[in-house]
Formats: C-alpha cells, sequence, structure tokens
C-alpha cells in the first residue's frame, strides 16, 4: 500500500485577512501565497533562500516565503508587501528610483519594513547588514541606500 498525501483546506491570516485556501503537505508559504491565494508580490526568484524576493513577515519578522513549510503557519500572522500599511518607505524609494526592474523590490521593502520596525533610527552598519538578506541584479544598491536615508530623514 502506498500512502498519499491528501491536500487540505486550511485558514491563513494574511494581511489582516482570514483566508482560505487548499494546501499540499509539504507546500512552501511562497507557492501558497502566490499559488493559493493570489498574492504575487513575494516573488519566485531562487527558491533556496538566497535571493530575498520572496520575504514575507511571519508573526512581525521577516522570513524567506520560499523556505517555509506552509503547515507551519496556520496560526501565525503573515503580511506580505500588499499588506504593508507604512507608504512613507516605498514613496523614499521610489523618490530615489532605488529599483529598476522591481523584481526584487517587494522583499526589500518587506524586510526595510521589519528595520524600521524593529530599530526607530538604525545605523549605517544595522542598515548594511539588514540590506544584506536581500539581493538586488540591477541597481548596484545605491538607490536602495538613498531611499532608506530619504525614509530616515522624513520619519
Amino acid at each position: 500500500m502506498k500512502w498519499q498525501r491528501i491536500p487540505e483546506d486550511r485558514v491563513f491570516r494574511v494581511n489582516g485577512k482570514l483566508m482560505t485556501v487548499r494546501v499540499d503537505p509539504g507546500e512552501t508559504l511562497l507557492h501558497v501565497l502566490r499559488d493559493g491565494l493570489g498574492l504575487t508580490g513575494p516573488k519566485a526568484g531562487c527558491e533556496n533562500g538566497d535571493c530575498g524576493a520572496c520575504t514575507v513577515l511571519l508573526d512581525g519578522v521577516p522570513v524567506k516565503s520560499c523556505m517555509v513549510p506552509a503547515a507551519e503557519c496556520f496560526d501565525k500572522e503573515i503580511v506580505t508587501v500588499e499588506g504593508l500599511e507604512d507608504r512613507a518607505l516605498t514613496e523614499a524609494m521610489l523618490e530615489e528610483s532605488a529599483f529598476q526592474c522591481g523584481y526584487c523590490a517587494s522583499g526589500f521593502l518587506v524586510n526595510l519594513h521589519a528595520l524600521f520596525d524593529k530599530h526607530e533610527n538604525p545605523p549605517k552598519e544595522v542598515v548594511d547588514e539588514w540590506l544584506a538578506s536581500n539581493l538586488c541584479r540591477c541597481t548596484g544598491y545605491a538607490g536602495i541606500r538613498r531611499g532608506v536615508e530619504r525614509y530616515m530623514n522624513k520619519r
């Protein structure tokens, strides 16, 4: 007899709303968000935890959703870029042309949002440490750093 894993309907708390989606055992949070719930902010970049394009907040902590089993998220608060309420950070990034193609933008924005929730006025070294968990293949980070500085000056 061969064991078969059967998908189940599960309720997730995403961006402040309860959402029901069919989840296959072993499925990642990234694919539940994108394919099951239609939230396309988190991107499937490397799918091995290196690039950060899939970054979301899980109970306020930035995680790479491509590495998180969806089954571990049923009782947690998930926030994607679509659920971020502070638009000032996004505006500062846009004003500084921080992102060229935009593929990495949502991961950076979610990660930076968590940074500023944890540190009101972080020193450059702390910002650099947090930025290191996301990759941008287009801009060389200068615009992203200018966007961070603009945001910190507006706060």
